[in-house]
Parts: C-alpha cells; structure tokens; sequence
C-alpha cells in the first residue's frame, strides 16, 4: 500500500477595502496578513515529505503557493481546476448576514439555493476539484501534495468526500484563512481527512477574507 497525502490550502487573507465578493476577478492579492500566513504555513509544512505543489491561477493562491514551492525547491504548478466558484454577485458588495440578498432584485438568482442557482453548481464545483486532487496525488505518489485553492471548493469537495450532503450553511464552513485540510489516501482510497489552522483562526463571515 502507498500513502499519499494531499492537503488543501486555502490562500491567506485578501486586500479587499471595499468588501466587495471578488471571486473569479483578477487584481485581488494578499494583504499584508496575508503574506504572513502564506509564510506561517511554509514554515509548518517545512519538514513535511512534499514533492508537488499546484495553486488555482488567481493570484492570491500564486502568492500563498509560493513560499512553500520555494522552500522545497519546487516548481510552482497551476491547475484551472481549483479555481474559486463562478459567482453572479462578483464585484458587489454582498456578505453573509447584511441583509444584500433580501433585495427583491437579486431574488430571481436565488430560486434555488440547493444548485446553486447564483453560480456554478456544487456537483460541478466537486467533480473538478476531485479531478484536481487526484492529479495531485499522482504527482505526488507515495509523498504529499499541496493543493491552493479557495474555501467553498474546499469545504464543497471534502463534503463530497464524506458523503454529505453538498448544499449547507456557509456560516458554518470548517475552512479558515490559510487552513489545511489534508486527504490521506493508501494508493487511490481515501482514509482519511485531517483539518488544521497553522495560522489561527478566522470567521466564514468576513467579506473580502
């Protein structure tokens, strides 16, 4: 049997003064915090066996990934697939809990909220981002990969993994800024799924993090 681990990393925190929900859009980097945690997480993962590390193209995940292809002298992939999830609302300023999505105007993007109908569905956000982590495991057979991506295709693949259901409660998404969720495989079975916060903490809540 060979065990591979792949750890899903979400990028750090993001420069977003105005709060608006940038998704897909390009221009949107770390902040300075940011940077911090994109290190914190190098350091963390230093002396772990890592052998492949591959980012969703959008800066803030080239910026996260970086610190840890350098500090094993890695190559620094880009895979498409790990991308954050289209979304309508990009570039306005909606957030969980203030009140934005209860205009009457944004009602027809909300008929249904189990697809969802605001942005790509969460079985294609799945199915991509299992194809991604299995590419990543190959690459890094029997060592461990890093996989930067973003929260909700992170919390929607991992719910796929554990055979829940795919629609939830953002408020309550385990994945922090710059957490690790880690899928330990022994050749192509999932064994396990492991969650750590090398850089602490942060609320699902927050606009622009």
């Amino acid at each position: 049997m060979t065990e591979t681990v792949v750890h899903l990393l979400r990028h750090g925190e993001v420069d977003n003064p105005d709060g608006v929900l940038y998704g897909r859009l390009p221009g949107f980097r770390l902040s300075e915090l940011g940077k911090r945690q994109a290190l914190t997480v190098a350091e963390h993962l230093r002396d772990n066996d890592i052998t492949y590390v591959v980012a969703s193209p959008l800066e803030r995940a080239q910026e996260t990934g970086a610190p840890i292809s350098d500090s094993h002298r890695l190559d620094l992939a880009t895979d498409e697939r790990l991308i954050e999830a289209h979304n309508v609302f990009e570039g306005d300023r909606v957030a969980i809990g203030d009140g934005a999505l209860r205009s009457p105007r944004n009602w027809p993007k909300l008929r249904n909220p189990l697809r969802p109908s605001w942005g790509e569905p969460y079985l294609e956000i799945a199915h991509r981002m299992l194809a991604a982590v299995h590419r990543a495991r190959e690459q890094a057979s029997g060592h461990e990969a890093v996989c930067v991506s973003h929260q909700l295709p992170i919390w929607t693949v991992r719910r796929f993994l554990e055979g829940r259901r795919l629609w939830h409660n953002p408020t309550r998404r385990q994945c922090s800024l710059a957490s690790l969720t880690s899928l330990v495989f022994s050749d192509e079975q999932l064994v396990a799924v492991r969650y750590t916060e090398p850089a602490g903490s942060s609320s699902p809540k927050v606009t622009g993090a």
